[in-house]
């Protein structure tokens, strides 16, 4: 994986994806990769609603399929939906025919023309093809909170450190991430509108 912002050599493999909005204006757009989860999902949901900030939420198709009503909760709570594939492979690691096939069942149940792929990979094949159905949508800022060797604390620190305008900044709502997301979004939250940020959701 890269760490927190990927490298110049990342963004210049996909040429005409999305990593970063306008640095004219300060504006963060929060997402969140790996959902719907029964529990964790809700949790971010009622947080968000209590900031009155809307973000953009990156299923997987296996899981709208087993947890439906939260994947319907989160658009009626006015959030924003993206593909995020149905099974969640590793695009280096499949071959082009499968990969496709496997977004686009994902994409029979995630109504979106957003896609961003699990773990940043895609094949240069891969994205050729996908850019022309999809918007590929990667980010400015990957908060690392699935790592075992994070910590909630190193989670916001490194939010407060790599925003900056325009920030595309990427939570995990997934067991593996739970405790470390929930130790440090209120935080982050809280520290990006002292600063002054206004939320946006990608569309």
């Amino acid at each position: 994986m890269f760490i927190e912002r990927p490298f110049r050599v990342h963004r210049m493999m996909y040429p005409g994806a999305e990593f970063r909005y306008s640095k004219d204006y300060k504006i963060a757009y929060l997402t969140f990769d790996d959902g719907p989860h029964p529990q964790i999902t809700p949790w971010i949901l009622d947080l968000l609603d209590s900031y009155h900030i809307k973000a953009t939420f990156f299923c997987v198709g296996n899981k709208v399929e087993k947890f439906p009503e939260i994947y319907q909760m989160t658009q009626d709570r006015g959030h924003a939906i993206g593909n995020h594939s149905y099974r969640h492979p590793a695009g280096f690691r499949v071959d082009d025919d499968d990969y496709l096939d496997d977004v686009r069942k994902a994409s029979k149940l995630i109504d979106s023309k957003l896609f961003r792929p699990p773990y940043g990979q895609l094949r240069k094949s891969q994205f050729n093809i996908l850019k022309e159905e999809y918007r590929v949508v990667m980010w400015d800022i990957i908060t690392r909170d699935y790592s075992k060797y994070m910590t909630a604390d190193k989670v916001f620190k490194g939010v407060k450190k790599y925003t900056r305008n325009g920030s595309i900044i990427v939570f995990h709502d997934n067991e593996l991430s739970e405790e470390r997301m929930k130790g440090s979004l209120p935080r982050s939250l809280d520290w990006l509108i002292e600063q002054g940020y206004a939320f946006d959701v990608i569309t």
